[in-house]
């Protein structure tokens, strides 16, 4: 008789088991003790190829562990190609803008990142709702808060899970920020400064400078992240607002805003100021409390992150915002895990920035905000 050792015999129990069905009346997974769990991975399909989908999530996507890159969507023949041969891209999965709904037959596709121009969210959102896939869409949500409920609503009626790009909200520093303030570890805060910018220079014909494609400006891209860490800065979403532009450069920046600063008022009395600018260089945040402070330099980059709190340095081990980010939601689709950026997050900011556009409008008037909780969180948001 031929001598069975451990790895043989686990090997023919399983398979006996297996073919069984069960195991004392249990079921496989049960009868070794442990629930079977979810391990495929959701493919992601992204919309628009170019540079941040080239620099950033693709590269991310090599090193997902809950999601990978399965489709592409470009108006660039030339890209399907190269994309294709770089990243074993099937053929079968690779859309264009025309014959993009036709992606609700590919099973190889649950998730799609939209990532162009702002002025195309809200299209490409709700067809890929429509199309039953799950959506990312690339902040800011829209470019209206009209096309934000637009977008919600379309998801909501056809069943499937929104997040918003937001990929600071699964970053450990940002996290650690909304745990001490949450948690008032230094007391409740007094006052926020948020400062997100970037110089432009040398591309007038860009799409974030055309304002039918972008929006606005400043405000519109690099505003977000300001407004956003103003407000888990706080723990609390603004209850008014007061804003002015600055221009500088007119001739660079003819359509859109260059430069813009802002006041928030909190509920308990707490206050934040904002700016933001695409002819500066800028990236803090810098909240004190009652009892100590916090302050994140930078803040608002790809990282590595950096801060400090009256506790001292503050450290976590750098990794890649945007796999963070996609594994998030892919666990929030898989095993309802928390939505980290939700549609509401995303209509809230729009909110906030149209009532900043027209303080500016009207010479630097406060405009009060009735948002309550909207956005700040939760799993079915």
């Amino acid at each position: 008789m031929k001598t069975m050792n451990r790895r043989v015999f686990g090997k023919k129990m399983i398979k006996g088991v297996a073919a069984g069905g069960v195991l004392m009346g249990l079921p496989l997974s049960c009868a070794f003790g442990e629930a079977k769990k979810d391990t495929k991975k959701l493919g992601v399909a992204l919309v628009g190829l170019g540079s941040y989908s080239a620099g950033q999530l693709a590269p991310a996507l090599q090193h997902t562990n809950h999601c990978y890159l399965a489709g592409i969507v470009t108006g660039t023949p030339a890209k399907e190609t190269r994309w294709a041969n770089q990243y074993g891209i099937p053929e079968k999965n690779i859309y264009n803008y025309e014959n993009f709904d036709t992606i609700a037959d590919n099973k190889d596709i649950d998730i799609v990142y939209v990532v162009l121009p702002n002025s195309m969210h809200a299209e490409f959102s709700i067809r890929a709702a429509k199309a039953g896939k799950h959506v990312i869409c690339e902040k800011p949500m829209a470019i209206n808060v009209e096309e934000c409920d637009a977008i919600i609503q379309a998801c909501e009626e056809a069943g499937i899970k929104l997040s918003v790009g937001y990929r600071l909200q699964s970053e450990p520093y940002t996290q650690q920020v909304q745990q001490w303030v949450a948690k008032q570890t230094f007391g409740a805060t007094q006052q926020v400064d948020a400062a997100a910018a970037y110089v432009s220079r040398g591309y007038p014909d860009q799409w974030r400078l055309n304002k039918a494609l972008s929006g606005g400006g400043a405000l519109m891209n690099m505003g977000v992240y300001a407004i956003q860490g103003a407000i888990y800065g706080t723990g609390a979403n603004p209850i008014a607002v007061s804003a002015r532009e600055e221009s500088t450069r007119p001739d660079y920046f003819k359509d859109t805003d260059e430069t813009v600063y802002a006041n928030f008022v909190f509920p308990d009395g707490a206050q934040g100021q904002i700016f933001t600018s695409h002819n500066a260089s800028a990236s803090t945040l810098d909240v004190q409390c009652i009892d100590g402070f916090i302050q994140l330099d930078p803040a608002y980059t790809y990282g590595p992150l950096a801060g400090k709190s009256s506790k001292g340095p503050m450290t976590f081990p750098h990794d890649s915002q945007q796999k963070l980010q996609m594994d998030d939601f892919a666990l929030h689709i898989k095993e309802g895990a928390i939505n980290q950026a939700p549609g509401a997050m995303g209509k809230r900011d729009m909110i906030i920035i149209e009532a900043i556009y027209r303080s500016i409008a009207e010479d630097g008037k406060t405009i009060p905000l009735d948002l309550g909780t909207m956005g700040l969180g939760g799993p079915n948001q």
